[in-house]
């Protein structure tokens, strides 16, 4: 599956918090820029406690990395799914990525089932990674029910040209013009 580098996205979520961003928020992304993972994880704490979804997602990834704090997946999940249920897109897509590689085993049916709602989540709010994710779940079968239709239109709007001409190579000129249709009329549905 696609994880682009957790650390860029997440200074990515910040930046594009923009002017909503204030105070300790302010001061936790410019410590993070500066790597000064100490201050910001200070900063990020009683804001994510306080149910600051960006600072949460960021104490997730800060967990998920192993940056200031030993690596943690368990802490890392807890924040990422308190960041996800928010509608923290970002949050919601890696929170998917850690059930479905199930860090330390293999993941369960119920994993698979649970990363394919997070993706799903994300991949609603228009982020790109969740919906090739998705689509790939849906091509496999895995955690949802096999759909080439469905495949075909996730990896379309997330513009993985490899993946969709896999699954497209199994569908019929039916199947293909209805992945179409269903990615032209898709609308993206921010959670928040």
């Amino acid at each position: 599956m696609v994880k682009p580098s957790i650390l860029a996205l997440m200074l990515v979520a910040f930046a594009a918090s923009g002017p909503l961003l204030a105070g300790p928020l302010d001061d936790a992304k410019a410590a993070l820029e500066r790597s000064d993972d100490a201050v910001a994880f200070d900063l990020l704490k009683p804001l994510g406690d306080a149910g600051d979804a960006d600072a949460q997602f960021a104490l997730g990834t800060l967990f998920d990395l192993g940056r200031f704090v030993r690596k943690n997946p368990t802490e890392a999940s807890r924040w990422y799914r308190l960041a996800a249920t928010q509608g923290h897109a970002i949050a919601q897509h890696n929170l998917a990525h850690m059930l479905e590689e199930s860090e330390g085993g293999s993941p369960s049916p119920y994993d698979r089932a649970a990363a394919a709602t997070w993706y799903g989540r994300a991949a609603a709010q228009g982020y790109r990674p969740a919906q090739g994710n998705l689509g790939i779940l849906h091509a496999s079968g895995s955690g949802v029910r096999r759909d080439d239709v469905e495949a075909y239109k996730w990896l379309k709007l997330a513009g993985s040209t490899e993946n969709l001409e896999h699954v497209a190579r199994r569908m019929t000129a039916e199947q293909i013009a209805e992945g179409d249709r269903r990615a032209a009329e898709w609308q993206a549905r921010p959670e928040r």
